[in-house]
């Protein structure tokens, strides 16, 4: 059990990296060297994640961490 100001959580709080997430990074990363994802089509929740993950990357280079 953690606790901390009034909060408390069954599990640790800090982030962890599920095998789905493991994946999407893999994958946004070959998108990011060859600008190719197979068939080309993306459902809205696979455009999400790679958005998101672009706004990271870019976030980071420009902070200047990457």
């Amino acid at each position: 059990m953690w606790a901390c100001k009034g909060a408390a959580a069954g599990a640790c709080p800090k982030s962890y990296i599920t095998a789905e997430s493991l994946a999407w990074v893999e994958r946004f990363l070959v998108w990011k060297r060859l600008g190719y994802l197979g068939n080309g089509e993306l459902n809205a929740k696979d455009a999400e994640a790679l958005l998101i993950l672009e706004q990271e990357w870019t976030e980071k280079r420009e902070r200047g961490d990457g």
